[in-house]
């Protein structure tokens, strides 16, 4: 059955989307269609094959959180939309690898990597699995990215090496983008996710972090990406700050790039998540400085915070195109956001558990609290873990799917596709990097 032609909300919108307001779906739409003409078409990349379609009662009075399992109108999403004017905003299909036009002077192509081992997803993990993601791709985002750490901002000694090659953030963030049209969006968003590692590294985990005056350090990291708007007599001593410490030289010079490339919007948009996500490290950090054990939805709460949301969020920004600020804001596409978020960072619970145990004092991770506060054994909670994963994941494909049909605006439609390709690319990135990770031995 052909998609169907995605046209202008009308003023009669169904009871499902009528919270949305007539008004914002008319004034989006217009931006939408506007930023629709003047984006240029993405080169060619992978997709992300859609998951497993299943029915979906068609009535809109059905609320999205009654419908918990993959549905049509979610393959609709991740296929895209089609009809007039709509080209432009499909991931297009990877049958043949980008080729760049030859001239006299063209630098030389750089060598694809080399293909990643596959890893073993998590049994019974609910997940899409996705095609390789673009060698020749992964190879420049890979040169790229170690150039900026070590020349521009000096970010790790030499004995950190391999660690950062072993975090392989190309293949990561190409996985999770499919549809950057070019290298320079695909650097917005490494350059993000290696700062946020730093950080996270630096204050909080491996390399000397501490509980203890975290957040101080997340404040002056934070005005990294927020910047400090005070006196003359005393902005050269924060400036001088900036320049000190490798995680905020990071931070800063990350988002610099962002906000060349970014709206204004979308850039107080990512400062917000960060915010987010520096009040869940804080979090946690009380928590071990108080050697307390939260309860179950106490620590998934402490987990909508300290976790994957800055990455989705940008989706738009590295797509080359901006979701407009009031739809962003609606609670039924923060709900979106959240719940991929939430599942995401579970995911990390899952791969990273082993790792985990084998560091030093306790980390707290989704299996070790279910056993600790649910008097499970390690396999049962690892094994409800996936569960609490699953739900999550057919929750969000739920939200979105309802969000979709409520609200047919092409940016919408592209956004929460490029949210559920991130979702998928995270998924992907953690089951082959056997680097960092590997499944303990529970099945």
């Amino acid at each position: 059955m052909p998609d169907p032609e995605f046209f202008p909300p009308q003023s009669s919108l169904p009871g499902a989307a009528a919270h949305f307001g007539a008004y914002v779906l008319a004034d989006a739409a217009a931006r939408a269609r506007d930023i629709e003409a003047a984006a240029a078409v993405p080169s060619p990349v992978s997709s992300s094959p859609a998951p497993p379609s299943v029915d979906v009662p068609p009535s809109a009075d059905v609320p999205a959180a009654d419908v918990r399992t993959p549905t049509a109108a979610l393959e609709r999403i991740l296929r895209g939309p089609s009809g007039l004017g709509t080209a432009s905003l499909h991931l297009t299909r990877r049958e043949e690898p980008p080729t760049p036009t030859p001239t006299p002077e063209a630098a030389p192509t750089p060598t694809p990597a080399s293909a990643p081992p596959e890893g073993i997803p998590v049994p019974g993990l609910y997940h899409h699995p996705v095609p390789e993601p673009d060698p020749v791709r992964v190879e420049e985002v890979s040169q790229r990215i170690k150039t900026w750490a070590l020349d521009e901002v000096d970010l790790y000694p030499d004995d950190w090496e391999d660690q950062f090659d072993g975090f392989s953030v190309g293949r990561y963030m190409v996985a999770c983008h499919p549809d950057a049209p070019t290298v320079d969006h695909l650097m917005l968003a490494t350059r993000l996710m290696v700062a946020e590692n730093a950080v996270d590294d630096c204050y909080c985990e491996d390399h000397g972090g501490s509980p203890i005056g975290l957040g101080g350090r997340l404040l002056l990291a934070h005005t990294a990406l927020d910047p400090l708007h005070t006196t003359r007599e005393y902005q050269p001593g924060w400036e001088e700050s900036l320049r000190s410490d490798a995680p905020r030289r990071a931070y800063h010079s990350a988002m610099e790039y962002f906000v060349q490339m970014a709206s204004s919007s979308q850039a107080d948009r990512f400062r917000h998540d960060m915010a987010r996500l520096h009040m869940g490290y804080l979090a946690e950090a009380a928590w071990a400085q108080e050697d307390h054990v939260p309860e179950v939805w106490e620590y998934l709460a402490m987990r909508q915070f300290n976790n994957f949301r800055p990455c989705p969020t940008i989706t738009d920004a590295v797509g080359g195109y901006e979701l407009p600020a009031d739809l962003h804001a609606q609670p039924a596409m923060q709900r979106v956001i959240a719940l991929a978020g939430n599942a995401t960072t579970i995911v990390n619970d899952l791969y990273s558990y082993t790792k985990e145990l084998a560091s030093p004092g306790r980390h707290l991770n989704l299996p070790v609290v279910l056993a600790e506060r649910e008097n499970l054994s390690d396999r049962e909670a690892y094994l409800k873990a996936v569960e609490v994963h699953n739900d999550l994941m057919r929750d969000f494909e739920a939200e979105a799917a309802a969000l979709s049909a409520a609200c047919p605006v092409p940016a919408v439609q592209r956004f929460v596709r490029g949210v559920a390709a991130w979702v998928d690319g995270n998924h992907y990135w953690h089951q082959t990097n056997t680097y960092r990770y590997s499944l303990p031995d529970f099945w």
